[in-house]
Parts: C-alpha cells; structure tokens; sequence
C-alpha cells in the first residue's frame, strides 16, 4: 500500500458548489460562455491580469495550445520551435496544426528553453519558422522579455504556461502584458484544478476573440463558420468549480509554497544540495506542482523512482523520457541536446500536495538519501 502517493488531488468541496448549481439550475444555462464562465473570465481578468487584454476558458490546455497556435502561426512557416524537456501535449499541439516541432535544448540552471540556441534557430530556419514556443517549466515565472522582443519582430510566440497560473514576481502574475498567448492547463493536478480546463491569455484583445470564436466550431455572429474551428468550450459546471477554486486559491498556493520550503529545510539539513543534488534556479511566486529537483551525476532517476517505491512512497520522472526520445516523436528535427539528456536522465518529481506534513517530507528525503 503507497504510504505517500505522488499527487492527491484536492478540488473544492461540494458545499462550496451548492449556490452555483442553483444559478445553473434556475438559468438552464449548460455551455456556451454561460453566465459563470463569463464572471469566472471576468474575475480572472481584474484579480490576475489588471484588464490588460483578454482571456478565454478552454476546455483543457492542449485544446488551448492547439488554438493558440493555430490562430497565430505564420501561414508559410513550418517549424515550432520547443524544448524537448516538456510534456508531450505541446509537440502534439504542434502536429495536429499541421506543422512539425523542432526541438531545441534547455539551460542547465532554469531548465526552460536555451534562448542563445532559439536565436540561432530564427536565424538557420528563418521563414519556415512558424512559430516559437517556450515551456515554463514546472510553474517557474520565466523572464519573457526575450520571447517578447521575438513576437513583436513577426515571429508568433505560444507560451505554454500549464503550471504558472497563479506564479508572479513582485505581485505581477506571470504572463500579464504578453502580446502573444499564454495558455494555462487547470487539470486536476495542477494547483489550480478543475477537473478538466484551462485558460488563454494575451494582451491582444483581438487575438483572444478569434481563439474564442475558434473554440466554438469558427462561429461568426450570424453562427456562420468562418474560420478552422472546434469545440473548445468549458461548461458551467467546470466553469461553477473554477470560481469556487478562486476563493481559496490563495490558500493553496500557500500551503504548496510551505511544503517546497519544507524540502529545502529538509535538503541542506542532509546537505545534499553541497552534494550534487539539483533543484530548478527560478524567480518569484511558484503555485508548486510538485518538487523537482535532479539526482548527482553517477546516479540515475530510475532508481530512485525503484528505491522510493520500495519504502511506499511515489514519485515521478517528469519529463523522461524527453519528447524527441518519445516514438511518435523521435523523428523530428533538433539542435543537439546534451543538457536536455542529461537533466531528463536525473530529474525526479517528488511527492507535493496540500495535505503533506513536514514529518511526511522528512520520510521522502530520508527515502533519497537512504537510495
């Protein structure tokens, strides 16, 4: 019997759902940007993003990546350019718009996108460039100010953002004031879980109302199709758990923030981290997923992962295998990527939820270290 599971999912209460249903109850109102999901993306816009821009509510984060990207691609390009340590939903999202991921390797310290290697990309590649498109890993509030400088040359940049809602630096969430679309996942295991859902975010009002027109099957005003479209939308009742997550979601963040610290107390308390152990160079307020942090060289993830097991607790190796070693995926086109190998063949995801104790993370680094 698993003494510390990996992730427990810690959605709303059903209490706290009881006055939505009812106004979904007397509205009659299912789908289609009902009334809740429209004051879900109304508090969303005025508590994390200041009215600057716009958002829209998919139905999940790979739907949001694939709109995303189709609604901005350049129509001549034919490469997206991504990291390979990331989840395989952002190539996949890539594919089914037609084009082909190019993966690029990743810095050793924040482990997101190497951006020296993505200018010499743009310049290689050029116009078959159709798109860029970063990875925040694990919820880190990346700098965006380089992918910034990329979109306003002409470049299209999607950000997937799937475990940042809720990250920010200096009371700045992350993603606020892109002109591009950043796109985060709300599934059940992310820290701000809804079941299935997600959110599309840009500075560009205009961009967001094609994506929502697109995520409703490219109905104009007259529900004509006029543009490449799918059914993309939330209901009510996602819509009904989201504006009940937002009441608590400070808390959350809080309580997930206090089990990372705990680790880290934990971690130089074994001084491992003077011993090869790696965690993620990240900025700001992290909405933690999980914890990750990378094994020292000599040692492989794999055991771990077996040793942990062992004593009932879990864990993960988010990302590996990496994308380009993936079947489906392994033969596209890459830069060299001797970082993205080496992190993916270290990289442990340790077990965070909001329920953990400090005792319960003592068990998982004595666990390690007893590997």
């Amino acid at each position: 019997m698993i003494k510390i599971p990996f992730l427990r999912p810690n959605l709303v209460k059903h209490e706290t759902l009881i006055p939505y249903l009812t106004e979904i109850e007397s509205s009659r109102i299912y789908s289609n940007f009902g009334p809740l999901n429209t004051r879900f993306e109304q508090r969303v816009m005025d508590e994390y993003f200041d009215h600057l821009g716009a958002v829209t509510t998919v139905s999940n984060a790979t739907i949001g990546l694939i709109l995303a990207i189709s609604q901005s691609k350049r129509p001549k390009g034919k490469y997206v350019l991504m990291p390979s340590f990331t989840f395989a939903a952002t190539p996949l999202a890539a594919i089914w718009c037609g084009l082909e991921p190019f993966f690029v390797d990743i810095d050793s310290d924040t482990w997101c996108m190497d951006e020296k290697m993505v200018s010499e990309c743009l310049q290689i590649l050029g116009d078959e460039v159709a798109a860029v498109l970063p990875y925040a890993t694990f919820g880190t509030h990346m700098n965006l100010d380089f992918y910034r400088q990329i979109h306003e040359s002409g470049i299209p940049v999607v950000v997937d953002a799937a475990a940042s809602f809720g990250a920010a630096d200096n009371h700045n969430h992350f993603g606020k004031g892109f002109p591009g679309c950043v796109v985060y996942s709300f599934h059940a295991t992310k820290s701000f879980g809804v079941g299935e859902g997600g959110l599309v975010y840009s500075a560009n009002p205009e961009l967001i109302s094609r994506i929502r027109q697109a995520e409703n099957f490219g109905f104009s005003t007259n529900r004509e199709t006029a543009l490449l479209g799918l059914n993309g939308k939330i209901s009510e009742y996602t819509a009904a758990i989201a504006l009940s997550t937002l009441d608590i979601f400070d808390d959350k963040i809080k309580a997930r923030q206090q089990i990372y610290t705990w680790y880290l107390e934990q971690l130089n308390q074994k001084d491992l981290l003077n011993k090869g152990w790696a965690v993620q160079k990240a900025v700001g307020e992290i909405p933690y997923q999980f914890m990750s942090i990378c094994c020292p060289d000599g040692l492989h993830n794999r055991d771990i992962i077996h040793a942990l097991a062992g004593q009932n607790i879990e864990a993960r190796t988010y990302f590996a295998p990496p994308c380009h070693q993936h079947p489906l995926l392994n033969g596209y086109r890459h830069t060299p990527l001797p970082v993205t190998e080496q992190i993916s063949s270290r990289i442990v995801s340790l077990p965070l939820w909001e329920e953990m104790t400090n005792s319960d993370v003592h068990l998982v680094v004595e666990g390690m270290v007893s590997s």
